[in-house]
């Protein structure tokens, strides 16, 4: 999955969140429970920590493939 960036945003305090995959075919979104290892999880996959900005950017389709 090379052409997906996936995006997480979490509320550290109830574990709810939200998931964006983009790739060249467009985004996908779900509302996501985590359990208390995400963290330790996103880590060990690789996600690098990113500001709320860019996750709402991509969220409203301001940037992205074809923008």
């Amino acid at each position: 999955m090379d052409d997906v960036l996936i995006l997480v945003q979490l509320d550290p305090e109830s574990l709810r969140g939200m998931e964006i995959m983009v790739g060249p075919e467009g985004m996908t979104r779900r509302k996501m429970v985590f359990d208390q290892d995400i963290e330790e999880d996103l880590r060990h996959d690789g996600f690098a920590e990113t500001g709320p900005l860019e996750f709402n950017l991509y969220l409203k389709g301001l940037t992205g493939p074809g923008k």
